[in-house]
């Protein structure tokens, strides 16, 4: 389906990525947590990447739910980004450095209960011109 909308609807702006049907999957990115990878390993596998055809993309969010599992840097290089929301989200690993050189235009950041967020906070100093609200809550940084 999203090969289908990134032909159909390429000037799309913004995309929520959730729960899948029962023994579905995304795709393992980077580095995925092992345990996780082997219980989902029989799964139906739909692949994440397509998500990078949105390249107007200025709205994203993550929520619960989303089987994603290890890190995806090609779903934090958006140069329109504006507003990221990721909640909810156990297995996906991500840095605040990432976010920083991959989404030069953010304006709001909120993550909720993602135990794999890492990074140090300074690092966003660099989007001090474009940050206005930054939520981190119940997240392992």
């Amino acid at each position: 389906a999203l090969v289908a909308m990134s032909t159909a609807l390429p000037n799309l702006q913004q995309i929520q990525i959730g729960y899948l049907d029962r023994e579905h999957r995304y795709s393992d990115g980077e580095d995925p947590d092992e345990r996780r990878a082997a219980y989902s390993a029989n799964w139906i596998t739909h692949d994440i990447g397509i998500i990078s055809r949105f390249r107007k993309l200025r709205i994203l969010e993550i929520h619960h739910g989303a089987p994603l599992n290890g890190r995806y840097p090609f779903l934090f290089n958006f140069p329109l980004l504006e507003q990221l929301k990721i909640h909810n989200v156990y297995h996906l690993k991500l840095d605040l450095e990432i976010l920083a050189g991959g989404l030069p235009l953010l304006k709001e950041l909120y993550c909720h209960k993602n135990r794999s967020l890492t990074g140090n906070i300074n690092c966003l100093r660099v989007l001090k011109d474009t940050l206005t609200k930054v939520t981190i809550s119940i997240c392992c940084v």
